[in-house]
Formats: structure tokens, C-alpha cells, sequence
């Protein structure tokens, strides 16, 4: 005969009374953490992701159809309202004419910043075979093309004078280029460091301070294309709508290539105390890591819309940067360090 087996509640003796207060739970460990760039990551990974050709075709015939469709609307509307009233048919031709009057122009601008922006190319492509080469007429030549580049400028006439007075005494091609960088770079290099910071300190306050979901990403975006843009007009590009959407491809597609956009914990400490807010509150963090990658794109903008490289000039340092652009903004001290 076997025993049944009791059923129903089984009682523990427990040495200890098990307490219930959450004042006697054990504390979360602190795991030290950088918060994640999402932002600037997304707009770098979104702006310089190659294109797919199947989207490209179908975004081209898209704005085709949409296009023929438009012009013949109009067409048919300008033909019927000219068999009704004339009067009001040739108000409508001249309306037309004066839209697509100012579209000409618009695209004669635009080809126009496309031709700056290829001039640009071949002063830096012959400054870099000038340095490579140590040839003193290449140099010669393009630091002749530079002046010209900068005629009508200024705030360039200072040291285009001054260049002018001292290049003949230079016998050697990195001498003569630094020499042109000192004076006559030097002061649009303020000027796009400038740039740089101001964009660097919209991103970190909106980041930090609106809430709504995607405002860090359009706003990195917005600031980072106009960053560009005014950075290639001080550089003499003015890129236009076209350009600024090309050169900003370029240079996200060199930062994602170089892997400049990846943050790690040496940028969070030296950027003046992010390792401490990314503690305190981690939209500030992120705000103070999309700043100081947003002065990254700006240094890269600045290589590639300057006529010369940096070589006798110093390449403006990201962390300098942001120090100057966030000091005081999160409470990052006030001593100017």
C-alpha cells in the first residue's frame, strides 16, 4: 500500500523575515554608458548612402510624368482661355513666360555654382601637385588663380596686397603657398570657424532641450546644410541649392568613409564635461555629442571648399571647437577653458 501524496499550499520556515520596504532594495548599478549620436549618425548615414539606380529611375519618371502632365494642363488651359477671352489668354502667356523666364535663371545659377565649385577643385588639385612636386610654377600659378578667385573681395584686399608685396621674395613652393594661406586665407578661416561654432550651438540646444521625436534630426540636417553653404560662400563657392546638397554628400560620405562620425568615450571627455552631463541628463549629453559632430562635418566643409590644404595654417581642432561653441551653454563652466 502506498501513500497518497498531500496536496495543497507547502510552508517554508525562512530564518530571515523577507522585508517588502523599496527603501531596502539593492540600487541600480550606474553603468557608464555615452549616450548614442543617433542624430548626427542618421543624417550622415542618410546623406551619403548611395542611391539605389531602380530608385533613381523611379523618382526621375515620376517628376517626368508629373511634369508633362503639368505642362500639358497648362497648355490646354492657356489655349482654352485665349479662345474665350484674349485679353485674359495673353495675361496667362505672360505669366508663363515670366515663370519660366525666372526657372532659366535659376538654372543659370545654379550651373554657374556648379562652375565655382569645379574651380575650386582644380586650384586644390594643382596646390596639391605643387607641394608634392616642390614647383615653384605651379605655385606660381595657382596662387595667381587664387587672387583672381578673390578680386572683387573686401575683405581679402589687405592681404592680397600683401601677398602681392611679399611673394616675389619667395623661392620655394611650400613658402609661397603658406604664404598666400597666412594672408589671404587666414581671415575667411576665422570666419568659417565662426560658422562652425554657431551651427555646433543650435544642434546641442535643440537636442538638448526639444522633446518632440525626430526635431534633433532635422535640425542636425537643416544646421549642418546651411553650415555648408555659408562655409562655401565665405570660400567664394556659393554653391547653391544644388551644390550644397552635392557638397554636403561629399563631405558625410568622407566622414562615414573615415569613420568620423563613430563617438567614443575620448571625444565624450574632452568635450569640456560630457562625460558629466551624459550623468546628469542624457539629452544633454547627446546634445553636447551631436554638437561636437557637427563640428566635425564643419572641419571636413572647411577641407573641402578651401582653395588651399592646411599646411602652414593649423586644421581647426573639433575639440577647440565645441569648447568655444558650448562653454557656458550647459553650465560648462565659465572660465573660458
Amino acid at each position: 500500500m502506498t501513500d497518497t501524496p498531500k496536496t495543497g499550499p507547502v510552508l517554508f520556515d525562512l530564518d530571515e523575515p523577507i522585508s517588502t520596504s523599496p527603501a531596502d532594495a539593492p540600487a541600480v548599478p550606474d553603468v557608464d554608458l555615452p549616450p548614442t549620436p543617433a542624430a548626427m549618425q542618421r543624417v550622415a548615414s542618410l546623406a551619403a548612402a548611395r542611391p539605389n539606380r531602380l530608385a533613381r529611375w523611379f523618382w526621375g519618371l515620376l517628376v517626368s510624368l508629373v511634369g508633362f502632365f503639368v505642362g500639358v494642363a497648362a497648355w490646354d488651359f492657356i489655349m482654352g482661355l485665349l479662345e474665350r477671352s484674349p485679353f485674359l489668354g495673353w495675361i496667362a502667356i505672360g505669366l508663363m513666360g515670366l515663370f519660366c523666364g525666372v526657372l532659366l535663371l535659376i538654372a543659370v545659377r545654379e550651373f554657374a555654382a556648379f562652375a565655382r565649385l569645379r574651380r575650386v577643385d582644380r586650384i586644390q588639385t594643382g596646390a596639391a601637385e605643387a607641394l608634392a612636386d616642390n614647383n615653384l610654377t605651379r605655385a606660381r600659378s595657382v596662387t595667381g588663380q587664387i587672387t583672381t578667385l578673390y578680386r572683387n573681395r573686401d575683405d581679402t584686399s589687405w592681404g592680397r596686397e600683401e601677398f602681392n608685396s611679399k611673394q616675389a621674395d619667395i623661392l620655394d613652393a611650400d613658402g609661397l603657398l603658406g604664404l598666400a594661406e597666412t594672408t589671404i586665407l587666414a581671415p575667411l578661416d576665422a570666419r568659417a570657424r565662426l560658422e562652425v561654432e554657431a551651427a555646433a550651438r543650435q544642434v546641442a540646444t535643440v537636442t538638448a532641450i526639444v522633446p518632440l521625436a525626430l526635431a534633433d534630426v532635422f535640425t542636425a540636417l537643416t544646421s549642418n546644410m546651411r553650415m555648408i553653404r555659408r562655409i562655401a560662400e565665405i570660400y567664394e563657392g556659393r554653391a547653391g541649392t544644388l551644390g550644397t546638397w552635392r557638397l554636403t554628400k561629399q563631405v558625410l560620405t568622407h566622414l562615414v568613409a573615415t569613420g568620423a562620425v563613430a563617438v567614443g568615450d575620448d571625444l565624450i571627455g574632452s568635450v569640456a564635461g560630457g562625460g558629466v552631463l551624459s550623468k546628469v541628463s542624457r539629452r544633454f549629453g547627446e546634445g553636447v555629442i551631436n554638437g561636437a559632430l557637427t563640428a566635425r562635418v564643419g572641419v571636413a566643409a572647411m577641407e573641402v571648399c578651401r582653395p588651399l590644404p592646411f599646411n602652414t595654417e593649423r586644421r581647426p581642432s573639433v575639440t577647440s571647437l565645441v569648447k568655444r561653441s558650448l562653454t557656458g551653454l550647459f553650465g560648462m563652466g565659465s572660465n573660458g577653458s
